[in-house]
């Protein structure tokens, strides 16, 4: 499946992407947002490939240059939540310019069309503000703080 926007391509990822995908995984973005995930070698991340992203249909976000961005996806069967949820995360050289905003807009679009779901929900940590406001762009809303099973911080749970 791949998706198009007016500036992106979401696109599966592939073992090919493991280069950009350790890139992505070591950002301080996404360590201080997501968490270390211990991936620190290509090999590590053609392994997280197969094993994360086959379990859920994420995508890699692309610019007209073919240059990769970020990853944006719906996540099904989250421990602890209620409903898929959609996830993004951008490295930093790229944040700033509405990449996050547009591919959440189009995956959140394929959710409700292709996939039928009514209600997407998506977690961030409390103090990411700049993802909030990417969720609340697309239409969700905050709803309240909850911790996750396995994890040692609440996060901030919005919802459609």
């Amino acid at each position: 499946m791949i998706l198009k926007t007016e500036r992106l391509t979401l696109t599966p990822p592939e073992p090919a992407d493991a280069a950009f995908v350790l890139e992505l995984l070591n950002d301080p973005g996404w360590i201080a947002n997501i968490g270390d995930r211990g991936v620190r070698t290509v090999e590590d991340a053609r392994t997280y490939i197969a094993e994360r992203f086959s379990k859920s249909p994420w995508f890699v976000v692309r610019d007209p240059s073919g240059e990769p961005v970020g990853l944006c996806g719906i996540v099904v069967g989250r421990e602890g939540l209620d409903s898929p949820d959609i996830g993004y995360a951008l490295l930093a050289r790229h944040a700033g310019h509405g990449y996050a905003t547009e591919a959440a807009r189009a995956v959140l679009a394929h959710a409700r069309q292709a996939m039928g779901l009514s209600k997407v929900a998506a977690i961030t940590a409390p103090g990411n503000v700049a993802s909030q406001r990417v969720l609340e762009k697309i239409g969700l809303r905050f709803v309240q703080m909850i911790n996750l099973p396995g994890s040692e911080e609440p996060s901030a749970y919005f919802s459609t």
